[in-house]
């Protein structure tokens, strides 16, 4: 499988220059970028051409890509981003309603329009939040996908089960809309404190060999992302997630 790293997971473990070279050393073949690796992209250009490591998929967010989509367009071109996927909304911007989760899908949308313009395929990544039932009963990820039928879906799994659903269930009801998905675990109830319930891909409590399976043969998946939100060793973590994976 080739994989990629989502370099958010690294931000504490710099210099970028061993970060990237310790990826291709795992056998890792692609990062995902996110907004603190575009501070330097000259840098940037050199730690991925000296690691030869591909950047098909990136995170920026859809209030910059509203407000600075030109420069954003630029740094996803030079850098010869495939994917583009929106990943958070603070919890205040987030709408309380059905309607207000429809207009925020017609946000996506049209940055979807513009991104597809330029042949860059755009999406949406999940938290939590979205599979918290509004007050008539609807999650805003149904909403979102259901109103934006253009833009693609980043599903994190484990994102997806602590929000209380079976990943399972949402890749059959939505794989085809799946084209990446970010591969990270959960560890049991009440450990890994430190890390904030996050863990090695493999020792958690994730099905990853069912999830895996069912990714290959339901799903239109083309990013396998590796990720882990604050782990105690970025390095690590890369080492241990990328052969736990390999073994499934």
């Amino acid at each position: 499988m080739d994989l990629s790293f989502q370099l958010y997971s690294a931000r504490d473990f710099q210099p970028w220059s061993e970060v990237f070279a310790e990826l291709a050393n795992y056998g890792y073949a692609q990062v995902e970028g996110y907004g603190g690796v575009f501070e330097q992209p000259d840098e940037l250009a050199k730690w991925l051409k000296s690691s030869n490591l591909r950047m098909d998929s990136s995170h920026f967010g859809i209030e910059q890509l509203e407000d600075d989509f030109d420069q954003c367009l630029a740094l996803i071109k030079r850098f010869n981003v495939k994917r583009v996927f929106s990943p958070f909304l603070d919890e205040a911007k987030r709408p309380a309603d059905a309607a207000g989760w429809q207009k925020f899908a017609h946000r996506l949308s049209a940055v979807n329009e513009k991104l597809a313009a330029h042949n860059i395929a755009f999406g949406w990544h999940n938290h939590d939040f979205e599979f918290k039932a509004l007050a008539d009963g609807q999650l805003p990820m149904d909403i979102i996908l259901e109103s934006a039928p253009d833009i693609d879906w980043e599903a994190d799994i484990a994102w997806v089960h602590v929000g209380g659903e079976d990943p399972l269930k949402w890749i059959e009801k939505y794989g085809d809309r799946m084209t990446a998905i970010h591969v990270k675990d959960r560890a049991p109830e009440g450990e890994n404190a430190d890390q904030d319930g996050w863990c090695d891909v493999g020792d958690g409590v994730i099905d990853w060999k069912a999830i895996l399976d069912a990714v290959r043969t339901k799903s239109n998946t083309k990013i396998f992302c590796v990720e882990h939100d604050n782990p105690a060793d970025a390095f690590s973590f890369a080492q241990n997630s990328i052969n736990n994976i390999r073994k499934l």
